[in-house]
């Protein structure tokens, strides 16, 4: 396995893992690689520093770490800007608790508004759902006072992930 540094037209940073650079040309010539941030299928390589192995005849061997990540907790920015190793550690803790609050949750898919609304109004079970709704349709639940959220990440359906 490989891991690239890729990044979005929208200027996302984000890591992900391929077999080869073959096999992330093949997915990202059939439109299988996006953005997890907002989406876009605009991806490419991003600029990542090498991994060198030390040469065999050397008397010490040398070890190139990456940065630890900062545990959870607030991001130190007194330049204003935040760490490639940093940014990928909010980010995993973003996917972290999304997956957490998506478990026992059904995905209804497109019918994400009327199965809120459905379920606000007592015509359904109440259960926890997600899936997908149009800004429109959003900003008409949240107007009749049903409680809906949106998630940090797209999310696909079941079955559909590489």
């Amino acid at each position: 396995m490989i891991v690239f540094d890729l990044i979005c037209g929208g200027g996302h940073v984000f890591e992900a893992w391929f077999g080869s650079t073959d096999d992330f040309e093949s997915q990202k010539g059939r439109g299988l690689v996006d953005c997890p941030i907002c989406g876009s299928r605009e991806i490419e390589k991003a600029v990542m520093a090498p991994r060198l192995a030390a040469k065999g005849n050397q008397r010490q061997a040398i070890t190139l770490k990456q940065p630890e990540a900062p545990e959870a907790g607030p991001v130190p920015m007194a330049s204003g800007e935040v760490s490639a190793a940093a940014m990928k550690a909010m980010l995993r803790a973003l996917g972290e608790a999304q997956r957490k609050a998506l478990e026992g949750s059904d995905y209804v898919g497109k019918r994400f508004a009327e199965e809120a609304r459905a379920i606000h109004e007592g015509e359904v079970k109440d259960r926890r759902i997600h899936g997908h709704a149009t800004p429109e349709e959003a900003k008409a639940l949240i107007e009749d006072g049903v409680s809906v959220a949106p998630l940090p990440f797209p999310v696909r359906p079941p079955g559909h992930d590489n």
